[in-house]
């Protein structure tokens, strides 16, 4: 069975920066490639970033690159989001994924297992 949980969220000032952690139980967190998601109110889930399962290819959306940057620990089964420079549009709910099925995955539908999300609120 695989478990994810998130922390670090919560409400910041614009231009502050936060630090989000995904800490997964899985027998071989290696074998997954990793994903941060968020979704707003009234929006779609969007992808932020996403990592491979050695950390050699990294992904990030247009709107973050520069800001956010993932990471991964496979010793210790957690993939971090370091976000710098937080926007008002960065409000959202933030999730962890896990997916084996591709060598990197970019849309929810390729991911197999998620975390609940932690919530991120940038006030302006």
């Amino acid at each position: 069975q695989v478990r994810l949980e998130e922390s670090g969220g919560g409400l910041v000032q614009a231009g502050e920066s936060l630090r989000l952690s995904c800490a997964a139980s899985v027998r071989t967190f290696s074998d997954y490639f990793v994903g941060w998601f968020r979704q707003a109110p009234g929006k779609e889930r969007e992808i932020v970033a996403a990592i491979r399962w050695d950390g050699s290819n990294k992904y990030y959306a247009d709107s973050m690159k520069g800001r956010f940057t993932i990471s991964r620990d496979n010793a210790k089964n957690t993939v971090d989001l370091q976000m710098f420079g937080l926007k008002p549009e960065d409000t959202a709910v933030y999730y962890c994924a896990l997916g084996w099925r591709y060598s990197l995955g970019y849309a929810p539908g390729e991911y197999d297992y998620w975390g609940q999300g932690t919530q991120v609120t940038v006030a302006s």
